[in-house]
C-alpha cells in the first residue's frame, strides 16, 4: 500500500459496499483523511441518511451534491439527441452518470488538495473503467483507489463481518437485487436474472406499471421539441427535471419503458439487466418520430451509423474523448431543424406514433400524392432507373460474355 496518500475523495452511495470502504482507505492508507461525495442525480428517498451515516462510517465530511439538472441537460440530453442506445435497447441510464459524477468528484478533490480519489466499482464491471477514464481525462495527476481490486472482501457476508468489525452503521436490507437507479432509470440485476431464461418477474418493477396492471384505455401525449431538445409535454413548457419527471409519471402509469437486455460488458462478459425507463423511452420514441419529419435521407441515415458508435462510447465510459466531443458537434448540425410536436400513444406498454408536425418538416403532399398533380414527372424514373442500375447491367453484360453463371 502506498503511505504517502494523505486525502482520499470517495464516490458514496450511502450503501453497504462504499461505507466498508472509508475505514479500509484509512487503514491501508496510513490513516489518510476520507472525504464522502455523494451525488444526488434523482436517486429520491436512497439519499436521507447519508450524511450521517458517511460520518458515522469514518469521513471527516461529505459532500451531497445536487447534480440533477446538468445530468439531464449536459449528458442526458446530447445523447437523446443522437439518438444513442447500446446494443439496440440499453438507454444508458448508468454509463452517462458515471462521467458527471467522477467530474463532481475531481472538483471537490482539487478544492479539498486530494491526493486519490477512490470508488466502489467492482472489477467485473463497466463503472470502473467510466469512472477512471473521466479522471485519467480531466485530472492525471490524481492516485485511483479502486478497493474491490485490492482487498480481501470477496461477499456480503465479508462485507458485513468488516462493518461490524470497525463499528460501521449497517441498514437492513430486503433488496432482492442489485439496483442503480436516477431519475433517468433504474436498473435491476442479480439474483433470478442470472438466468436468461427467467422472465422478469412483476414485483421487481418499481417504478413502471407492469403492462397487464396499466389502464384499460390509450392515453395520448404530445413532445414538444426545440432543435433536438425536448421543452413541453402536452403543450405545458418545462424545465428539464419538470419535464422528465412528468413524462416519468405518464409513461409508468402506462407500463412504459421496461427493458430486458443480455448486453455485452466492456469487460468483456455477457450481463442480464431489466431496466425501467418510462420517461426515456417516451422521449427517444418522439424524438425518432420528429426526425423521420425533418431529417433528409442521406443524413438521417449516416447518423444512424454515428448513434451506434455515440452510443458504444457512452456504455464505455469515453464521455470525455475527442471522438465524443466531435460526434456531438455532428449530432448538434443536424439537430438545427428538429423542430415540432410529436404525438404518441400510450397503450399497456406499447409506444405507438399519432401524429408529428413541424416548421421544417421535408415531407411534401403535393410530391407524394397517388392523385393528380403538377410538380412530378413520372418520366423522369425512367433516365433515373437506367443510370442507377447501370452498373448491374454492365456487370451482367460481362458475366455473360465470361460464361460466368
Amino acid at each position: 500500500m502506498m503511505s504517502k496518500i494523505k486525502k482520499v475523495v470517495l464516490a458514496y452511495s450511502g450503501g453497504l459496499d462504499t461505507s466498508v470502504i472509508i475505514p479500509w482507505l484509512k487503514e491501508n492508507y496510513d490513516g489518510c483523511e476520507v472525504i464522502a461525495m455523494c451525488a444526488d442525480i434523482g436517486q429520491g428517498d436512497e439519499l436521507d441518511v447519508v450524511r450521517d451515516k458517511a460520518i458515522a462510517s469514518g469521513a471527516s465530511k461529505i459532500y451531497v451534491e445536487d447534480l440533477v439538472k446538468p445530468f439531464l441537460e449536459e449528458y442526458v440530453w446530447p445523447t437523446l439527441k443522437a439518438g444513442a442506445v447500446y446494443e439496440g435497447k440499453y438507454l444508458l441510464g448508468t454509463s452517462f452518470a458515471r462521467p458527471l459524477i467522477a467530474k463532481a468528484m475531481v472538483a471537490i478533490a482539487e478544492k479539498e488538495g486530494a491526493d486519490a480519489i477512490a470508488h466502489g466499482a467492482t472489477g467485473k464491471g463497466n463503472d470502473q473503467v467510466r469512472f477512471e477514464l473521466t479522471i485519467k481525462a480531466l485530472a492525471p495527476q490524481l492516485k485511483i483507489i479502486a478497493p474491490w481490486r485490492e482487498w480481501e472482501i470477496r461477499s456480503r457476508e465479508d462485507a458485513l463481518a468488516y462493518a461490524a468489525a470497525h463499528n460501521v452503521p449497517v441498514a437492513t436490507s430486503n433488496k432482492t437485487y442489485s439496483m442503480d437507479r436516477n431519475i433517468w432509470h433504474l436498473s435491476h440485476e442479480g439474483a433470478d436474472l442470472e438466468d436468461p431464461w427467467n422472465a422478469p418477474k412483476n414485483e421487481m418493477l418499481l417504478v413502471t406499471k407492469a403492462p397487464e396492471a396499466a389502464p384499460d384505455k390509450a392515453e395520448y401525449v404530445t413532445v414538444d421539441f426545440e432543435k433536438g431538445l425536448p421543452v413541453a409535454v402536452n403543450g405545458e413548457k418545462l424545465a428539464s427535471v419538470e419535464l422528465l419527471t412528468k413524462l416519468n409519471e405518464i409513461g409508468a402509469a402506462n407500463g412504459i419503458g421496461i427493458t430486458d437486455i443480455t448486453e455485452n460488458r466492456l469487460v468483456g462478459m455477457k450481463s442480464r439487466g431489466v431496466y425501467e425507463n418510462p420517461g426515456g423511452a417516451i422521449l427517444y420514441y418522439a424524438h425518432r418520430e420528429l426526425e423521420y419529419l425533418c431529417l433528409d435521407r442521406q443524413t438521417m441515415h449516416y447518423k444512424e451509423g454515428v448513434a451506434i458508435r455515440y452510443g458504444e462510447l457512452v456504455y464505455d465510459g469515453m464521455w470525455f474523448t475527442p471522438l465524443r466531443e466531435a460526434l456531438a458537434a455532428f449530432v448538434d448540425s443536424t439537430q438545427e431543424t428538429v423542430t415540432g410536436t410529436v404525438r404518441l400513444k400510450l397503450y399497456k406498454g406499447n409506444i405507438m406514433a399519432a401524429g408529428a408536425k413541424s416548421p421544417y418538416s421535408l415531407y411534401s403532399k403535393e410530391f407524394v400524392t397517388f392523385e393528380r398533380d403538377e410538380v412530378y414527372n413520372q418520366a423522369d424514373a425512367t433516365g433515373f432507373i437506367n443510370l442507377f442500375g447501370l452498373p448491374l447491367k454492365v456487370r451482367a453484360l460481362m458475366k455473360k460474355e465470361a460464361g460466368i453463371k
